[in-house]
C-alpha cells in the first residue's frame, strides 16, 4: 500500500505530532508499506532535516495558517498515486489543500486531529473560537464529515472533541499511539548528562520536558516547586524544551522573585542520548498541562522507569492512574502542589515500586511494539471501508 501523510511542518520543535508521525512511518516501513510525507515547509528546511521517509516540501508557507502557493497544485498532480491519505492537523492549510486534491477521487483519507478539537481552546481563546466557528461551518465540517475516519489517540480526546462544535458528525476511531523507549544505555546517558550539567550532580531531580508555553503550565510548575519541593535543598528542577514564544524570560523573572532561580536549570531542547540521559537521571517527570492531546514525553519518561506527575488535562491521565504510575491532579496551582506533597511523603521503597509500575504501564499501553499491530489492523479497516 502507498500512503501519504500531509502535515504543516516536520520541525521536531513543533511538538508531539511530528514525533508521532515518525513512529507511524516506522510502523509502515516494517510492515512493508510505502509511505511518504508532504509538508508545508520550505525546500531548504526539508533538505536539512532528518526524517525516516521521503518528505516533499510544498512550501515556503506564510503565517500561522501556513498558506502555500504550491501545495494544492502538487497534491492534485500526485495524489492519485497513493492508496490512502492521512491529514495531520486541522487548522492549517495542508488540510484544505489535501481535501481539494482528494475531492474528485475515490481515495480514502483519514484525519488526525492531534487534540485540536479540545474544548480547552474554546474556553481559553473565545475570540479565536468565533473565527474558527466560521471556518468550521464553511470548510472544516465537510473535511471531517467526509473522512473515512477521524482519528484520536485515546478515548478522552475523542470524548472531548464532541464538545467543541455543533453538528459534529464524523466517523470516530481511537488508534493506539505508541512510541519507542530509549535507544541507548540510560545509565551511561544519565552520567553524560550530569557531566554536562555538573550543578545537578547529587540532587533529586524533577524534570519537565516539552515546549515552553503557557498551555504547559510552566509558570504554575515553578510556583508549585517553590512552595513544596524547593523547601528541601536536595531538590532541583530541570526544564527541557525550546522557547518558541519568548516566555522563558518571564519565567526566569518569576523564579528570581520566588528565590529559586539557582534551583532551576534550563537546558533548551535536548535530543538523542542527552534527552534520554536527562530523563533517566531524574526522580520524577512533571507535566501540569492545561491541555495535552496525548503527551508522548509522558510515555517516554515511563519507558525509563520514571514515574510521572501530570494534570487531568493530559488526555492519557486515566491510563496513568489505572496503573498507579504516578499522580494525577487538577491543572491548578493547588492540584500541582498537592501532587508534589504526595510525592514528598513517599518512602524510598514506595518510589521504587512506582518506578516498576511506570515501566509496566509503558510496556502494556504505549510501547511501539505493543501498539503497532493494533494500528495496522485499524489502518486496513479504514482503507477498505473508505472505498
Amino acid at each position: 500500500m502507498r500512503i501519504l501523510h500531509t502535515i504543516p511542518t516536520v520541525d521536531p520543535s513543533s511538538g508531539g505530532p511530528v514525533e508521532g508521525l515518525k513512529q507511524f512511518c516506522n510502523i509502515y516501513l516494517v510492515s512493508g508499506h510505502d509511505v511518504e510525507v508532504a509538508s508545508l515547509d520550505s525546500p531548504e528546511f526539508v533538505r536539512n532535516c532528518s526524517f525516516p521517509v521521503k518528505v516533499f516540501a510544498l512550501g515556503p508557507s506564510w503565517g500561522t495558517y501556513r498558506y502555500s502557493l504550491h501545495a494544492t497544485s502538487w497534491l492534485k498532480a500526485n495524489i492519485a498515486s497513493y492508496d490512502m491519505v492521512f491529514i495531520n492537523g486541522i487548522w492549517n492549510y495542508n488540510a484544505v489543500a489535501t481535501y481539494r486534491a482528494l475531492f474528485e477521487t475515490n481515495i480514502p483519507y483519514a484525519v488526525f486531529t492531534h487534540g485540536m478539537l479540545d474544548p480547552y481552546f474554546k474556553r481559553r481563546f473565545p475570540l479565536k473560537h468565533l473565527k474558527k466557528l466560521i471556518y468550521w461551518k464553511y470548510v472544516l465540517y465537510d473535511i471531517l464529515h467526509n473522512a473515512a475516519a477521524v482519528l484520536f489517540t485515546c478515548e478522552e480526546e475523542m470524548l472531548l472533541a464532541r464538545q467543541s462544535f455543533a453538528k459534529y458528525q464524523v466517523r470516530e476511531s481511537v488508534v493506539p499511539y505508541g512510541t519507542f523507549g530509549p535507544d541507548c544505555d540510560t545509565v551511561v546517558a544519565a552520567g553524560e548528562f550530569l557531566v554536562k550539567y555538573p550543578q545537578l550532580q547529587g540532587n533529586r531531580l524533577a524534570i519537565s520536558l516539552g515546549r515552553i508555553h503557557p498551555k504547559k503550565g510552566t509558570d504554575m510548575l515553578i510556583q508549585a516547586f517553590a512552595d513544596t519541593l524547593a523547601n528541601d535543598p536536595a531538590w532541583h528542577l530541570v526544564i527541557v524544551g525550546p522557547d518558541q514564544i519568548g516566555w522563558q524570560k518571564h519565567l526566569i523573572s518569576l523564579a528570581v522573585n520566588l528565590g529559586i532561580a539557582k534551583r532551576i536549570t534550563w537546558t533548551g531542547m535536548l535530543t538523542g542520548a542527552l534527552k534520554w540521559g536527562a530523563i533517566a537521571a531524574s526522580e520524577v517527570f512533571v507535566l501540569p498541562s492545561h491541555q495535552e492531546n496525548f503527551g508522548i514525553v509522558v510515555a517516554e519518561a515511563m519507558s525509563c522507569s520514571v514515574p510521572v506527575i501530570i494534570s487531568n488535562k493530559v488526555n492519557i491521565w486515566r491510563e496513568i492512574d489505572s496503573y498507579s504510575a504516578g499522580y494525577v491532579g487538577e491543572d491548578t496551582l493547588r492540584g500541582t502542589k498537592d501532587s508534589f506533597a504526595r510525592w514528598m511523603a513517599l518512602s524510598s521503597v514506595e518510589i521504587a515500586e512506582m518506578r516498576i509500575r511506570s515501566k509496566i504501564c509503558f510496556d502494556k499501553l504505549f510501547d511501539y511494539h505493543a501498539t503497532s499491530e493494533q494500528f495496522l489492523g485499524i489502518l486496513e479497516r479504514i482503507t477498505y471501508s473508505g472505498r
